[in-house]
């Protein structure tokens, strides 16, 4: 007997064709889960459609489209142990990519097939579902620049043109940061508080790595003296976060820890999850094991042997032991 899942699609993410791509999920997924489908609307969002799904105790739930609607599907999932697909169709796909999931609709599709499992972090910021980041300041306007359709034209430059336009703008603000034991006071640019984060996040980057099952939230602060200073900063996060390596500049920090409150004078603009969501003062906290995600078999390893082109190769296999 199939599995079966709700399949909840947003048509009008990312820039392909959204019935061609509709009609490839279900060509790769109705073999083996009967798929109950729902297309989001500007009305009805995914939230919506993922809450009434979990209300019908469906077996698993199934969400195709960007970071917003992923992250608002899998707000609903939160605490409920109903597996969760992700089929990243968007212009970032950070959501993807932090979890390490694949982002291609074909192995999307094909780790949801193998059935694998696994529980990771989420938080809760202000009382609503946060999978991924909650931005602060320089982020938050960044993203509010980019809007829909900047990045229909331009995809991910969308973010780097907004980000670059925000530079010419940069302010800093008084912040402060509690948690269980301490209270921190300083001055900032942008405070990001990641539960997961893709590289691509640069400002979410101040710690070695972002570590989404370990039940604690990374805090990066971005704290640059002037413009030049932000430019420089950016780019030390961006060549930390492809190195795996924590950051160290001055006018970078960052933290690890379970819960956080952030008081910013003036407030300040917050993203959660990509999605605009007020000013701040934010109370974070995180949620260990919430979210139940479908994962691959097999985490892709980076090949550890290149021998090809070397000069007069000569390679001889060996017999193995015993034989």
């Amino acid at each position: 007997m199939n599995r079966s899942a709700c399949l909840i699609f947003n048509p009008v993410a990312g820039q392909g064709d959204p019935e061609q791509e509709l009609i490839q999920i279900r060509t790769l997924l109705e073999s083996e889960i009967d798929l109950d489908i729902y297309v989001t609307t500007e009305e009805i969002g995914a939230d919506q459609l993922a809450r009434a799904a979990v209300e019908r105790g469906v077996d698993a739930i199934i969400a195709s489209g960007g970071d917003g609607t992923l992250s608002a599907a899998a707000t609903a999932v939160v605490d409920t142990d109903i597996p969760f697909g992700i089929i990243s169709r968007g212009t970032a796909n950070a959501f993807a990519t932090a979890l390490r999931i694949p982002d291609t609709i074909e192995a999307a599709c094909q780790t949801i097939l193998q059935g694998l499992t696994k529980n990771v972090d989420v938080a809760y910021c202000n009382g609503q579902p946060m999978v991924l980041l909650a931005g602060i300041g320089f982020e938050a306007e960044t993203v509010e620049k980019a809007d829909r359709e900047a990045k229909k034209r331009f995809g991910i430059m969308a973010y780097i043109l907004a980000g670059i336009q925000q530079l010419r703008e940069l302010e800093s603000f008084d912040v402060e940061i509690e948690t269980e034991d301490k209270i921190i006071k300083t001055t900032a640019s942008a405070v990001t508080v990641a539960n997961a984060a893709p590289p691509t996040s640069v400002l979410a980057q101040g710690p070695a790595g972002i570590v989404y099952d370990d039940g604690l939230l990374d805090l990066t602060i971005v704290a640059p003296a002037n413009k030049a200073g932000a430019i420089a900063a950016t780019y030390h996060l961006f060549q930390t976060a492809s190195s795996g390596s924590a950051a160290e500049r001055d006018d970078i920090g960052y933290l690890r820890t379970k819960q956080v409150k952030i008081t910013t004078d003036p407030p300040q603009k917050v993203v959660l999850d990509g999605e605009m969501v007020g000013t701040t003062p934010i109370e974070v906290i995180c949620i260990p094991e919430g979210l139940k995600i479908f994962v691959p078999s097999v985490e892709e390893i980076e090949l550890a042997e290149k021998l090809e082109g070397l000069p007069n190769l000569v390679v001889e296999l060996k017999n193995p032991v015993g034989e």
